[in-house]
């Protein structure tokens, strides 16, 4: 039996990429991972392996009843799809829409899975 494109996905950013799909028949990069191209109708989905850079979008910062504030934001990868992220290693009110940012794995830890967060990309174009 064949892996969901979830447990694809997931399987990357557990060895610590960032994995998205390509659409021959599209010419485009797709994102969230799923059976069949949004753009095309095509099922011919290949996985690649981003570079892991990006530009911020769009940042929120969520004020929990417990714990510290957090960033939520959305990233436009230099490979052609955005996608949501967390933004560490700044202050949540830091982030700012046209950082460069670059992604990294958050790792797993007890029932949660490893997830992609982003983090300032020192010198990155």
């Amino acid at each position: 039996m064949e892996a969901s494109p979830l447990a694809v996905y997931q399987s990357y950013l557990d060895k610590g990429e960032l994995a998205y799909q390509w659409s021959p028949a599209a010419g485009r990069a797709v994102f969230y991972p799923r059976l069949v191209c949004p753009y095309s109708g095509s099922t011919d989905l290949e996985w690649r392996v981003a570079s892991g850079l990006g530009t911020g979008y769009a940042a929120t910062v969520t004020h929990p009843r417990q714990g510290e504030p957090y960033n939520g934001a959305l990233i436009d990868c230099d490979e052609g799809f955005r996608m949501m992220g967390r933004s560490e290693a700044i202050a949540p009110m830091q982030v700012a829409s046209g950082m460069r940012v670059r992604f990294r794995v958050h790792p797993a830890a007890g029932d949660q899975p490893a997830y992609p967060v982003f983090v300032p990309a020192e010198g990155a174009r």
